[in-house]
């Protein structure tokens, strides 16, 4: 680095504040940044422009319902930094969608990004909507207007969009159609999180919940404990939940409890996974499985387990309950299930937190790969990807490791001070545009 001056105490919440905006995902997310800046005595200057996203688009998205009524919903796109290369970030339809939220996984995603040393910046996007609510056709021509009108911004070099809350491979290939009608040719890599059949990676949709068990068996062995009959808890059944347990268990790791949005079951001799994933696919609510004890989302986090998964909602993790939470070691499927407010608790407790900018990175790493692979025209067989995925994770896991060991500090800070360094790296060598 180069003559680094210390950034101005005005503009840095010292430690003691952390526990503030405990509920904001912005500034939870942000007060680690601030921490981490502030390890790394970073330019003052600098400081302000990575604290500052690059793009923030509010648009109007007027659409045609079934009925022949006019609609008009509200949609974003955040693009946080593209010094590294084009923005990467999921578009999310539902009717929570905020320019704080959306700003908010947007600076994740370009930490997340640099931590696992991809060429990409950090986006995200989404539409005020509820899907439920919407037929197919309906949705259809949300997306290709919401795609439409923020199409300046869009592009293989500039932002590339995945799945996110709510939408899925058929919303991809609806903005790939609508970009490619745009410019008069096919451009496939404009979006990833594709159908297979159009130019989507193999194991991709496995990828993030790969990811969360390649660094919990890092995790396991650099803790020196054993990978054989470690008891695991997976808060969240969705695709990285259920994914994860599964790789899990071919690891031999016992899966003890796992959950949904209706709640979780439990057995501390380990459940007896093929047959709640089959009771999943049939019936969807774990609630109806009737082979093991059931407790609640909230009383999950805190049985007996030795490795914590909470791979559903932000923000479960708070200074109310991280005291009561068992597990020595935490994998963060979710984007900010642990507030910043937990995470002091959690270091006192000798908790070893895998922060979710690593963790569940895989996804965004298996994108690349697709990204890759479009631009190249030639595509891996799985083997390959999950093989490039491993050495990614595995050599991520040990750069963010050594630097929270060189520092004193914990996981996520070392894994925030990586991503920051990498991404200031690039500004310092760049230059200012004036």
């Amino acid at each position: 680095m180069t003559s680094p001056t210390n950034v101005p105490q005005n503009l840095i919440r010292p430690d003691k504040d952390m526990f503030l905006g405990e509920e904001n995902p912005f500034e939870s997310m942000m007060s680690r940044f601030d921490f981490a800046a502030q390890k790394l005595s970073l330019d003052p200057g600098l400081y302000k422009v990575l604290r500052s996203p690059e793009k923030q688009i509010i648009v109007s998205v007027p659409f045609l319902r079934d009925s022949g009524e006019v609609e008009v919903y509200t949609g974003y796109r955040v693009l946080y930094n593209t010094s590294r290369g084009p923005a990467k970030g999921g578009i999310r339809f539902d009717l929570n969608v905020t320019l704080d939220e959306v700003k908010a996984l947007a600076a994740w995603m370009t930490w997340k990004c640099a931590v696992v040393n991809i060429p990409f910046g950090g986006a995200k996007g989404g539409v005020v909507c509820d899907p439920s609510q919407l037929s197919n056709a309906e949705l259809e021509r949300i997306t290709r207007r919401y795609t439409a009108t923020i199409i300046e911004v869009l592009g293989p070099d500039s932002d590339v969009p995945a799945p996110d809350v709510n939408t899925n491979e058929r919303v991809m290939a609806w903005i790939m159609d609508t970009y490619s009608m745009h410019k008069r040719h096919t451009v496939t890599a404009v979006v990833t999180g594709k159908p297979v059949s159009m130019g989507g990676s193999l194991g991709r949709r496995e990828a993030t919940g790969r990811g969360c068990m390649i660094v919990t068996r890092e995790a396991l062995k650099r803790l020196r404990l054993p990978i054989q009959g470690t008891r695991v808890a997976v808060q969240g059944f969705g695709n990285v939940g259920s994914v994860a347990a599964q790789l899990m268990e071919q690891q031999g790791m016992k899966i003890v409890a796992v959950s949904d949005k209706s709640g979780a079951v439990y057995n501390p001799d380990g459940l007896k996974l093929r047959d709640v994933m089959q009771h999943s696919r049939q019936h969807r609510l774990l609630s109806e499985y009737r082979d093991a004890e059931h407790i609640t989302n909230a009383e999950l986090l805190t049985i007996d387990c030795d490795v914590l998964v909470p791979a559903a909602l932000e923000n479960v993790i708070t200074s109310q309950n991280a005291a009561r939470i068992k597990a020595r070691i935490i994998c963060e499927g979710a984007n900010g299930p642990t507030t910043a407010g937990a995470d002091r608790i959690l270091e006192e407790n000798g908790v070893f937190v895998i922060p979710d900018i690593l963790a569940n990175a895989g996804g965004v790493t298996v994108s690349y790969f697709e990204w890759v692979q479009n631009r190249a025209g030639y595509f891996w067989d799985e083997p390959t990807v999950n093989q490039r995925l491993e050495r990614i994770m595995v050599e991520s896991f040990a750069e963010v490791a050594g630097m929270s060991g060189r520092f004193g500090l914990n996981m996520r800070i070392g894994a925030y001070m990586q991503a920051i360094e990498r991404v200031a790296a690039v500004h310092r060598l760049r230059g200012m545009y004036a």
